[in-house]
């Protein structure tokens, strides 16, 4: 995940701090040292960690850090503080007009994933509501049209194309389109190069001529690290940004560029693309992202996230056979599945107070949620519903049926035990679980 290093390196000087107790101006120096090191490792701008830095050290060595009672936490509070006005005070999000439709032009270089990210945007605008239209402008790179189209199909937003005609003319058509068929969003995933030339910008430039954009997106890659920032310049001062995605976020990259990019182009981060799949799409939260930088969590996106996947419905379903003690291994596969849906455990772990950047110290084996669906799938109805019925000959047909063995089987069934009695402590309650029952549930999971 990216600033895990980062995370780490500033996780150890803050632990320094803390040690010492009270602070003298020394020891807010040699930490300063460290975190300059620690941003630089992390690819941030040479200009902005000097920038960063000298704004933390001198609101660190006032008087009223230096005499407070817990001053390494008040540093602390200043670094938060620092790496949220770094990144943006607010969150930036794409402002609908009052006319639809909101065209919004995706650019990039290619590689950056400005196709997948055009689909991922097109599902954000579907969850707030919105009806959106992908359409096809980058006529150049071998089945690009194609690639929209599956990712389109995906997440069940139309596709506009016209084959390999002009990119201008395709766009102008498309926004007359979605004004007559009724949508109220359009994503235009423009061609990309291999670098920036100015074959590229004219054609870019001649687009939002024709259309008048409501906003101009940049896809850029996380991973090119401060390659990232220069794209963004070029890009910003040829055709006039308004924003940027930011994809591979979650990839092994340090991430700096997302540190690094307002400071020095003046736009903002709006979203960022944190996986693989076109659920892994988010508005860029300033604030959160500095709590996970600073290993504190990020509890809110994780609510959103749990928001998503679990409907009103079946929350109060779970409620009602927990209260009845009714827990059976279809509902454990029915919440499985959407804990999946969340995201990684690991994913999952970091967005924790106290796990964040130390989740790399769990030994966390992702596999256990495939074979333990594997293993109750394998299950017939019959022993879902009342796993009681499982005797030795069931348990090998199903430690068969399912590419595990008898003794995962037995590891499942004690597991399912433990977690009925808990349940049963949380029935008689009447609803409530109490800190014990609690800590008895997570301790019955293993990871």
């Amino acid at each position: 995940m990216a600033f895990e290093g980062l995370s780490e390196k500033l996780g150890s000087v803050f632990k320094k701090l803390r040690g010492r107790g009270r602070l003298n101006e020394t020891d807010v120096k040699e930490a300063m040292r460290e975190v300059r090191l620690a941003l630089l490792e992390a690819d941030v701008s040479y200009k902005v960690v000097k920038e960063f830095v000298a704004k933390v050290s001198e609101r660190s060595t006032g008087e009223d850090v230096m005499t407070s009672l817990t001053p390494a936490q008040q540093v602390i509070k200043i670094v938060n503080e620092e790496l949220i006005s770094l990144m943006g005070d607010a969150n930036s999000r794409i402002n609908f007009p009052s006319k639809p439709p909101c065209t919004v032009m995706l650019c990039g270089l290619q590689g950056s994933g400005k196709t997948t990210h055009a689909a991922k945007l097109a599902g954000h605008f579907k969850r707030e509501g919105h009806r959106p239209l992908l359409v096809a402008c980058d006529i150049y790179r071998p089945a690009a049209i194609e690639q929209l189209q599956v990712v389109g199909d995906k997440a069940n937003v139309k596709v506009f194309e016209l084959g390999q005609t002009n990119p201008v003319e395709i766009a102008e058509k498309a926004v007359a389109y979605a004004k007559d068929y009724g949508f109220d969003a359009v994503i235009l995933d423009t061609a990309g190069r291999l670098h920036i030339d100015e074959t590229l910008m004219d054609e870019l430039k001649n687009i939002k001529a024709k259309v008048s954009p409501s906003e101009i997106m940049l896809v850029v890659d996380a991973m090119t690290g401060q390659d990232a920032v220069n794209v963004a310049e070029s890009f910003d001062s040829a055709l006039g940004i308004d924003g940027i995605i930011m994809s591979k976020l979650d990839s092994d990259t340090r991430g700096g560029a997302a540190l690094s990019v307002l400071s020095v182009t003046g736009k903002p981060v709006k979203f960022v693309g944190t996986g693989e799949k076109l659920d892994d799409f988010e508005l860029f939260h300033p604030e959160r992202m500095a709590s996970r930088i600073l290993g504190m969590g990020d509890v809110l996106t994780l609510i959103e996230r749990a928001g998503d996947v679990i409907s009103e419905n079946s929350a109060k379903k779970l409620a009602q056979k927990l209260e009845r003690s009714r827990f059976d291994m279809n509902d454990l596969l029915e919440q499985m599945v959407q804990i999946q849906k969340m995201g990684s455990i690991k994913q999952i772990l970091a967005m924790l107070p106290k796990v964040g950047n130390k989740v790399n110290d769990f030994d966390v084996d992702e596999s256990i949620m495939t074979r333990t669906r594997a293993m109750i799938t394998s299950m017939t109805l019959k022993e879902r519903a009342k796993p009681s019925i499982i005797n030795p000959s069931r348990k090998r047909r199903i430690a068969s049926g399912s590419g595990t063995k008898v003794e995962d089987v037995n590891r499942l069934l004690k597991q399912y035990d433990e977690m009925l009695k808990i349940m049963k402590k949380f029935g008689i309650s009447g609803g409530k679980m109490n800190r014990k029952a609690m800590k008895d549930l997570m301790n019955s999971v293993q990871f």
